[in-house]
C-alpha cells in the first residue's frame, strides 16, 4: 500500500463520515468507513468461526475452499426465502467490465448483460470494481450476484430491481448512494426491453418478486429505501446485512389499500442496524414478518413500525435505545387509532432492551397469525453481538476461511 493511500485511509477514520450524495468514493475508502470506523469496537472481537450460532455463516464460511464451491451458498439460506436458489444450477459468469453504457444493448462481460439472460447464472467479479449504473439493473429469474472475493460497489446511479421474477440471491455487495433513474428504455431479457418511468432510487427494490435472498451486503445513503418489497412480493429473507446512514430503511408492503400484500412473508435475521439510521427497520403492512436476532444500535425515530394490521414477530433481538428521552420506543403503530392498532398482532419474545428501550405489544398472545410469522428458531438475545459480528459485505480471500 502506498504512503499516500495509507494517509488517506488514516485520515478517513478520523474525519466524520459524510452522507452526502457527492461523487462515489474510492472503494477502499468506503470499505474502511463502513467496516472499521463505525463498528471498530465490535470488530476487535475477531472474525467469525464455526459454531457461532449464525446458521448461514456456519454453513459455508468455515470452508477454505469456498471459492471453488461458490454455488453451495444457495443451500445455506434460512427463513421464508430459504428456497431461493438463485443461479445455483447454472454456470459461473464472470463480470470483467464495470461499465454500463447502454441499458438496451449491454456489452458481454458487464453485470447488466449477465442479469438479463434467460438461463440460470451465478455471477461473480474478476476484480474490485465500482459499477455506476446508467439505469435500474432489472434482473431476470434464477440469478445470483456474488461479490465474494472482490470489493464490489454498486453506487452513484440507479441500483437493483427485482420485478416479477423469482429465485434471486444478492450477496456480498456494497450498495450505496443509489439515485433515481427512468424515462428511458431498459432491457430485462434478451428478447424484451421497455420504457421505464422514474424509479424511487432504492438500493434493492423487490416488486412482485418471490424467493429472494438478500444476504451479507453493506447498504447506506440511497434516495428512497435501502431494501423495499412491495406489490405482492413474498418468500423473502433479508439477512446478515449492515445498514447505516439512511432515513427510511426498509418498506415491506406497498400501501394500506394494496391488500395483495396480505400474503407477504419476510424474514429479517442477523442484520446490524447501525449508525445514522432514522426509521423503518422495517415498516410493515398487511403481511407476516419475522424479525429475529438482529442488532439495533441506532435509530432516531423508531425501529419497527407498521400499518394495515401486519403480524410482527420480534424474537431475540437486541435494541439499544438512543440517549435522548423522547425516542426510546422500539415500535410505532401508524395510521390508525389505538382502538384499532391494539388488535394488531405484534409481540416481543426474548428481546434484549437496553438504555430504556421498550416494545409496545398488541393483539392476541396466542394468535394463529404468529405461526405464519415464524420462520426459524431464535437464538438467545445475549448471543446477538457474536451472531451479527460479520454483518455486511465480507472481505473473503481465496484459499482461506471467509
Amino acid at each position: 500500500m502506498s504512503v499516500s493511500l495509507f494517509l488517506i485511509l488514516f485520515l478517513s477514520l478520523l474525519a466524520p463520515i459524510s452522507i452526502s450524495s457527492s461523487p462515489v468514493q474510492d472503494p477502499e475508502l468506503v470499505v474502511k468507513e463502513v467496516h472499521e470506523k463505525i463498528n471498530a469496537s465490535r470488530r476487535n472481537l475477531g472474525f467469525l468461526s464455526c459454531g457461532t450460532g449464525n446458521p448461514i455463516d456456519d454453513c459455508w464460511r468455515c470452508d477454505p475452499n469456498w471459492e471453488k464451491n461458490r454455488q453451495r451458498l444457495a443451500d445455506c439460506a434460512i427463513g421464508f426465502g430459504k428456497q431461493a436458489i438463485g443461479g445455483r444450477d447454472g454456470r459461473i459468469y464472470v463480470v470483467t467490465d464495470s461499465s454500463d453504457d447502454d441499458a438496451v444493448t449491454p456489452k458481454p462481460g458487464t453485470l447488466r448483460y449477465a442479469v438479463i439472460q434467460d438461463e440460470p447464472l451465478w455471477i461473480i467479479f474478476e476484480r474490485d470494481m465500482v459499477i455506476q449504473l446508467k439505469e435500474e439493473l432489472i434482473m431476470n429469474s434464477f440469478k445470483t450476484i456474488d461479490g465474494r472475493g472482490a470489493s464490489v460497489h454498486i453506487a452513484g446511479g440507479p441500483c437493483i430491481t427485482i420485478q416479477y421474477v423469482t429465485n434471486i440471491i444478492i450477496h456480498g455487495l456494497n450498495i450505496h448512494d443509489c439515485k433515481q433513474g427512468g424515462n428511458a428504455n431498459v432491457r430485462n431479457s434478451p428478447h424484451h426491453y421497455g420504457w421505464r418511468t422514474i424509479s424511487d432510487g432504492d438500493g434493492v427494490s423487490i416488486f412482485g418478486g418471490s424467493h429472494v435472498w438478500v444476504d451479507h451486503n453493506s447498504l447506506s445513503n440511497c434516495n428512497d429505501g435501502l431494501i423495499d418489497a412491495i406489490h405482492g412480493s413474498t418468500a423473502i429473507t433479508i439477512s446478515n446485512n449492515f445498514m447505516t446512514h439512511h432515513d427510511k430503511v426498509m418498506l415491506l408492503g406497498h400501501s394500506d389499500t394494496y391488500t395483495q400484500d396480505k400474503n407477504m412473508q419476510v424474514t429479517i435475521a442477523f442484520n446490524h442496524f447501525g449508525e445514522g439510521l432514522v426509521q423503518r427497520m422495517p415498516r410493515c403492512r398487511h403481511g407476516y414478518f419475522h424479525v429475529v436476532n438482529n442488532d439495533y444500535t441506532h435509530w432516531e425515530k423508531y425501529a419497527i413500525g407498521g400499518s394495515a394490521d401486519p403480524t410482527i414477530n420480534s424474537q431475540g433481538n437486541r435494541f439499544l435505545a438512543p440517549n435522548d428521552r423522547f425516542n426510546k420506543q422500539v415500535t410505532k403503530h401508524e395510521d390508525a387509532p389505538e382502538g384499532e392498532w391494539r388488535k394488531w398482532n405484534w409481540r416481543s419474545e426474548g428481546d434484549l432492551m437496553l438504555n430504556g428501550a421498550f416494545f409496545v405489544a398488541s393483539g392476541a398472545e396466542t394468535s394463529s397469525g404468529y405461526a405464519k410469522a415464524s420462520s426459524l428458531g431464535a437464538r438467545p438475545s445475549s448471543l446477538v453481538s457474536s451472531i451479527t459480528l460479520g454483518a455486511g459485505a465480507l472481505r473473503c480471500k481465496k484459499g482461506s476461511h471467509c
